[in-house]
């Protein structure tokens, strides 16, 4: 079997592939005419500047595994890559220790203008006064994200005196208190009270943008942003703005929105510290993420079970059984944390029926994937899931039962959250195993996991369900399903709803208001 490298893998990582396949490095490709190349090879590895098209995969009529050494997909159409059966994989773990030390290497930096003093001194000039910087002991960071890195680095800060604040709506308040960190309820309560504002989040819909003009006002003058995580997040040309503007005193950044690139507003202050995405470039990164990227292409070109794998479920160890089960399993991990109010504590995985007496393992795994996907800041697998977990506070249990009365088998799912408790269940029907959630919130409703979910508590009477098709269709939102659960009748009802399209929070408020909803929820799953 044939593997293609087109960027710098470590020589560990070549080694260990050289061993079972035939390895051609050809850096030339990853800007060049990849598609017209790829078509003979059977494992393609990457870092951050190929660009894995659709199109490229399309061409790569061999292709069964696409590896990214490092972390981030954004460079990789995982869509397309499922859509023919190429499984992708990362090395999350490789780089998480260089990325916490670049972001207080870079917040350093700035606050003592080291960059800016070495550049004048090797030009010809002594200028002490000019460069005067800041301690940062007795200062308060604002740590937005504490995901893998963001939590290393809210545990490096304390060393240097520095007071620790954090946002993360999915951090139970216990596991932060745990690591010595003072979780804020909002964003805007963190940028209001830091000194040091440092970013630690995916590049999602969500989140793009999230730092914008608003958010920047927000901020104590003189305060400083800092951004390892990925481009994007930041409005570039509103912080370049707050800071001609006098309102913040500098910046420090590693990623931007496009990359590579050689021009930026931001790269005309002196108080701006930039480097070209650095934050993994290290040699332990690099070798740790060049054996784990080998071992996982290895594994996935032998059909064994490939741990690392985002978008297979997983490999040739889990059997018949169970394997139908993972995509539903991770879409009602999903499903739940869409509908919980406050960070997961603990879950509870519970099987009924035929499935409980397989080996269900793989299946559990999918729940915890499932539950913090969208939450966490880094891409998540059947090995990393997990270990969040755990870091996180998140206890995880399973239940078993051989006895179901109403379905063959039922996948169950039991939050605790600061809310109180939250459950979905599901199972597959038919010959062709279709996907139905079967139990949300404790109510019997029968519907397929869609992208756009939406539902309604409330007490059960005529009218309702009228009043919610007609608000909708005003708004020109197309109801595909609908189907509503209710233990009694004239009790409390829960009315499930897919749609055809997103509904904006000021329409679900206006259903709420005319039905006299007590509670609402509007779930977005991937595609």
């Amino acid at each position: 079997m044939r593997v293609l490298v087109t960027e710098p893998l470590s020589e560990r990582g070549l080694e260990l592939l050289r061993k079972d396949f035939q390895v051609d490095v050809r850096p030339e490709l990853a800007r060049g005419d990849l598609a017209l190349e790829i078509a003979p090879y059977d494992a393609l590895i990457v870092r951050s500047q190929t660009k894995v098209t659709a199109d490229i995969i399309e061409a790569a009529q061999n292709l069964k595994v696409i590896a990214r050494a490092g972390i981030g997909l954004d460079n990789v159409d995982v869509e397309a890559a499922t859509r023919r059966g190429v499984m992708v994989v990362n090395a999350p773990q490789s780089n998480i220790v260089s990325a916490a030390e670049h972001t207080v290497a870079l917040m350093l930096a700035q606050a003592r203008n080291i960059p800016q003093a070495n550049a004048a001194l090797k030009a010809g000039r002594w200028e002490r006064e000019r460069y005067q910087g800041v301690e940062l002991a007795g200062k308060t960071v604002g740590v937005v994200g504490l995901g893998r890195v963001g939590s290393m680095v809210a545990q490096r800060c304390p060393a240097f005196g520095m007071r620790v604040i954090a946002f993360d709506p999915y951090v139970p308040r216990e596991r932060a208190k745990e690591m010595g960190v003072e979780l804020m309820p909002t964003l805007e309560a963190l940028l209001v009270q830091a000194d040091f504002v440092s970013l630690h989040l995916p590049r999602t819909p969500d989140t793009e943008g999230l730092i914008g003009e608003r958010e920047l006002a927000l901020m104590k003058d003189g305060a400083r942003l800092v951004n390892t995580s990925r481009g994007g997040i930041v409005d570039e040309v509103a912080l370049a703005k707050a800071i001609e503007d006098g309102h913040l005193a500098g910046a420090a950044l590693d990623v931007f929105a496009e990359e590579p690139t050689t021009e930026s507003p931001l790269f005309a202050f002196d108080q701006v510290v930039v480097t070209p995405h650095l934050g993994a470039s290290t040699v332990e990164a690099q070798d740790k993420a060049g054996a784990s990227i080998a071992e996982q292409v290895r594994l996935a070109l032998m059909g064994e079970f490939v741990p690392h794998a985002v978008n297979v479920s997983a490999g040739a160890e889990v059997s018949e059984v169970v394997r139908p089960f993972l995509p539903l399993a991770e879409k009602l991990g999903m499903l739940l944390t869409g509908l919980a109010r406050g960070a997961v504590s603990a879950i509870e995985c519970q099987y009924h029926g035929r499935i409980a007496e397989a080996d269900t393992r793989a299946l559990t795994l999918a729940l915890i994937k499932g539950v913090l996907s969208g939450v966490v800041h880094e891409p998540l697998s059947y090995v990393n899931a997990p270990i969040i977990a755990r870091e996180r506070g998140m206890a995880v249990s399973e239940m078993r039962s051989a006895v179901s009365s109403d379905y063959v088998n039922l996948i169950a799912l039991r939050a605790e959250t600061e809310d109180g408790e939250v459950s979905v269940a599901g199972t597959l029907v038919g010959k062709r195993n279709a996907e139905r959630v079967m139990q949300v919130l404790g109510y019997d409703v029968e519907m397929s996991p869609a992208t756009y979910m939406l539902f309604f508590a409330y007490e059960d009477r005529p009218g309702v369900i009228g009043k919610v098709g007609t608000i909708l269709g005003q708004h020109d939102i197309n109801i595909a399903t609908m189907d509503v659960g209710r233990p009694t009748r004239g009790g409390t009802a829960l009315m499930a709803l897919t749609l055809d399209s997103a509904v904006r929070p000021e329409i679900i408020e206006e259903i709420s208001t005319a039905v006299g909803a007590t509670g609402a929820w509007f779930v977005v799953l991937p595609d």
